[in-house]
């Protein structure tokens, strides 16, 4: 048995989540796995408006700094995560960092795409005394692919099961996963839906003045009407009418372009702004699945987006009647999905492993993912 960490910071820009996950087996597929550890660590709100500024604006000075400051971060954190389960550096293989996306520009026609990702692998490494795998998303778009979504590969290798299942990440942004019965030969599809949360937190942060980050159980959403008017606005992007492979972020669905919009219509009250984003998402994600090639038996729901019930329960009249069920059934921990895909990436390359899922990115082949830095 050998233990690998995960560390994912997403597009939500809420904190830093860590995992300790034991794998057996140097086959590609681990014979048998388990969650030993999961922590989220949240980001103040100084480090959140620095990250939102280097999405916008950000220097080279100021990403630079950046960079060696989520390193040192993201190392405390693994740290910190070691010792709540009575471990330590040495008991680990590596550690798998997502790191903190800053920006990501999908590929467009002949131009290929680019990424960055943040918090400086050298810095974990230095910090904690552990291997550090890294900069997962370059290769695949280097080979041409859309660096995303990465988690359809490990998806794929611990959640394949007897029944065909579509896996819903609501985070920042959306995804899907779609995966065939493990006895098909069909096979599987992922790509990103559109906004997650994203939008849904940035106007809850803006209309309570920085009071509330997040629509809490939908409470705002509940109390409010959707304006088909506005709603229109962001359905005309023409994101939405583009065919898989796709991924996107808030390089699109900006902060800037959302404030746009709330003054645009600041007639509406606060819970039908917050109330027709929520219905945004729910209908692209339901939209998103008319690109599935086989139905799924069930839908699972993972991410901060999940803990939404009016959201969850509008995704599901509108995916009806295909079943909605919470990720958790399947024995993964929703809210540690994305940090356990790195910790098992960060595997498949110490174990030579191409991990890039070219189905789900268009890749032009599989591609060994990460960079590598020393203890």
């Amino acid at each position: 048995m050998t233990m690998w960490v995960g560390v994912m910071s997403g597009t939500s820009l809420d904190g830093i989540d860590v995992v300790i996950v034991e794998t057996e087996g140097r086959r590609e597929r681990p014979r048998n796995w388990r969650l030993v550890a999961f922590r989220t660590e949240p980001y103040e709100a100084a480090t959140r408006r620095d990250i939102a500024a280097a999405i916008v604006s950000g220097s080279a000075a100021s990403i630079c700094s950046l960079d060696f400051e989520l390193g040192a971060r993201i190392g405390a954190a693994v740290l910190r995560t070691l010792a709540s389960a009575s471990l330590g550096p040495g008991d680990v293989e590596a550690i798998g960092s997502h790191g903190q996306t800053v920006w990501h520009e999908p590929p467009a026609g002949a131009r290929r795409g680019a990424t960055l990702q943040l918090g400086q692998a050298a810095v974990i490494a230095e910090s904690t005394s552990c291997e550090v795998v890294s900069d997962f998303r370059v290769r695949d778009m280097a080979a041409g692919g859309e660096g995303a979504p990465l988690t359809a590969y490990t998806d794929r290798l611990l959640l394949q099961g007897d029944e065909p299942r579509a896996i819903q990440n609501i985070g920042g942004i959306g995804n899907v996963t779609a995966l065939p019965a493990a006895s098909s030969e069909d096979p599987p599809q992922a790509y990103d839906t559109g906004p997650g949360v994203v939008l849904i937190d940035g106007a809850v942060e803006r209309l309570t003045g920085g009071a509330s980050r997040f629509d809490l159980d939908g409470g705002l959403a509940r109390r409010g009407v959707v304006s088909e008017a506005a709603l229109s606005e962001w359905l005309a992007d023409p994101f939405f009418s583009q065919p898989p492979p796709r991924s996107t972020g808030r390089e699109r669905f900006s902060r800037a372009r959302l404030l746009e919009w709330l003054d645009r219509h600041a007639a509406l009250s606060p819970e039908d702004a917050v109330a027709t984003l929520t219905e945004l998402t729910a209908r692209t994600i339901a939209d998103a699945y008319r690109w599935l090639e086989g139905r799924p038996a069930a839908c699972y729901l993972c991410g901060g987006g999940a803990r939404n019930p009016v959201l969850a329960a509008r995704l599901e009249r509108l995916l009806s009647p295909l079943p909605v069920r919470d990720l958790s059934v399947l024995g993964l921990d929703p809210d540690a999905r994305e940090a356990v895909a790195f910790a098992l990436l960060a595997r498949q390359h110490v174990l030579g492993f191409p991990a890039n899922a070219p189905w789900a990115t268009g890749a032009h082949g599989p591609r060994l993912l990460g960079a590598r830095t020393p203890a």
